[in-house]
């Protein structure tokens, strides 16, 4: 590989974005895992009750397309958290062939615990960061997410 190729790879559009993006978000959930373990929730599974409080899906099909998933991976991930007791499955009013997904009493106590954890990690991600530098951040990353959807 000669040295315009490495650099045209450790440029922003030769791949370096899609690997800083990826490790940024490897980061964020292995140290949102550490922190939630004596919850007994793993990362993946905060996910499903922190979508269901932010109204970011309600289904099954919504959910595997919300995170990417396969139907089928999501469904073994659904019935995991359901088992611990932090979500039901409920027949829709409107179409009974919909089955939606809301917390239980136990999900919407656990919820606050899980956005202080949340909060905890992505304070320690922000170390050192100015209020103009995070505001800056996240203006940037909208903007990254504004332009993949185009």
């Amino acid at each position: 590989m000669n040295t315009k190729q490495v650099f045209e790879w450790s440029s922003m559009a030769g791949g370096l974005l899609g690997f800083l993006l990826n490790e940024t978000r490897n980061a964020n959930f292995s140290e949102i895992e550490k922190e939630l373990a004596p919850l007994d929730i793993t990362s993946a599974q905060f996910k499903i009750v922190i979508g269901i409080a932010h109204e970011r899906a309600s289904t099954l099909t919504e959910f595997a397309r919300f995170f990417d998933y396969d139907p089928g991976a999501m469904k073994r991930l659904i019935d995991r958290v359901e088992q611990k007791g932090l979500i039901r499955r409920v027949p829709s009013q409107v179409d009974r062939r919909i089955i939606n997904l809301e917390l239980t009493e136990q999900g919407t106590e656990l919820y606050p615990q899980i956005m202080a954890v949340v909060s905890k990690v992505n304070r320690k991600m922000l170390d050192g960061f100015s209020d103009v530098e995070t505001a800056q951040l996240q203006f940037f990353l909208q903007r990254v997410i504004s332009n993949a959807r185009k």
